[in-house]
């Protein structure tokens, strides 16, 4: 029952009551305060900068090369190379959770460097299978040249579906922008029907798009694995939730319907109070709790990652790699504007 000899805390204080706490309240202010002014409006407002923030060449040439942002790249990114990658997978996996590579890049320029990406792609598939790993990849269309060309793009990620198949593995098909939604799905929908690949290749569903209850619909007509996570790009009112509340409900009533589906889907949240409502939706409704998995951030809330593990749920962890990791950390902290209070403090204690 509450105290009231005391005040009752405001929804911002509620909302972060979590991911700030006395220490940084006391060492540093501003970042406290940062963390309580981050209501739903607010942070639509910073949610907004930090994507205007990702698209700038500028910051990220200053970013990428800046001894600044190299602490940031070596805290949320596994290194600048496929076998740094492989080294945090193993690190990863002997804390009990699973992982997926992302090989960071997209919108890429010229069909030889989206060669480039896929055969790096295809070296992962053999060394997850040569080392034993318990690892899938992920990979964005842009990067296979969907820019560019359609075909191209199918020509590439095509073989990789089919050599994930034969390894008995899985391509994640990530999400990007709105205006890629409909060319994403179809895709994927075409690679899972050819004969032998259904199984091996998953897509994913933004639950701040307004769309997704009809694509979920659909991709669970196929059986198709899905990955949910809240959408990470700016979107205009028409075509996603502006308000934090709505994604929030949103992403709860989609994960019921994944949980309900009987396919093995992926529910991608560091938001405390949707898991603690998803777990209680699972033991309510008697679902094994080995049918689906959480799905987390690398090097985004440690803590939490081990709690889960440790309480036998199954965790997936997103380890992404290479140079170009400058717009995907920015679209990260729009993703959930309370990231911005963690990074820091990250940094800062360092």
């Amino acid at each position: 029952m509450w105290n009231e000899g005391r005040a009752r805390p405001s929804v911002s204080q509620r909302y972060f009551a979590i991911s700030t706490h006395e220490w940084h309240k006391t060492h540093f202010p501003g970042i406290y305060i940062l963390g309580e002014c981050l209501c739903d409006r607010t942070g639509r407002m910073l949610k907004s900068l930090l994507i205007r923030l990702s698209e700038s060449a500028e910051l990220r040439h200053f970013a990428e090369e800046s001894s600044f942002g190299k602490r940031l790249s070596d805290r949320f990114a596994a290194g600048t190379d496929a076998g740094e990658a492989l080294n945090a997978t193993r690190r990863v996996n002997a804390t009990g959770a699973n992982v997926t590579i992302d090989n960071l890049g997209e919108n890429t320029a010229t069909a030889e460097a989206a060669l480039a990406s896929a055969e790096t792609y295809h070296g992962l598939l053999d060394a997850i299978k040569g080392h034993g790993l318990r690892a899938n990849i992920s990979l964005k269309l842009t990067q296979m040249g969907l820019d560019l060309d359609t075909n191209l793009c199918q020509e590439l990620v095509g073989p990789l579906v089919r050599h994930a198949a034969l390894v008995d593995n899985l391509v994640r098909i990530d999400m990007e922008g709105s205006r890629f939604t409909q060319r994403t799905l179809d895709l994927v929908q075409t690679l899972h029907g050819i004969p032998g690949n259904a199984g091996h290749v998953g897509a994913v569903i933004q639950a701040s798009l307004r769309r997704s209850e009809a694509d979920v619909e659909q991709l669970l007509n196929q059986r198709i694995r899905i990955r949910l996570c809240k959408g990470a790009y700016k979107e205009i009112a028409k075509v996603a939730f502006p308000d934090k509340s709505r994604v929030d409900e949103s992403f709860f009533e989609l994960s019921r319907k994944l949980l309900d589906s009987g396919v093995f889907h992926g529910l991608a949240t560091h938001d405390d109070q949707l898991i603690g409502k998803i777990q209680k939706h699972v033991r309510k409704e008697g679902i094994d709790r080995k049918s689906f998995e959480f799905q987390m951030l690398y090097g985004v809330r440690p803590k939490l990652q081990e709690q889960l593990v440790r309480e036998g749920w199954n965790l997936r962890i997103y380890i992404p790699f290479g140079s170009a990791w400058y717009p995907y950390f920015m679209r990260r902290l729009a993703e959930r504007p309370a990231n911005v209070v963690f990074a820091a403090r990250s940094i800062f204690r360092s």
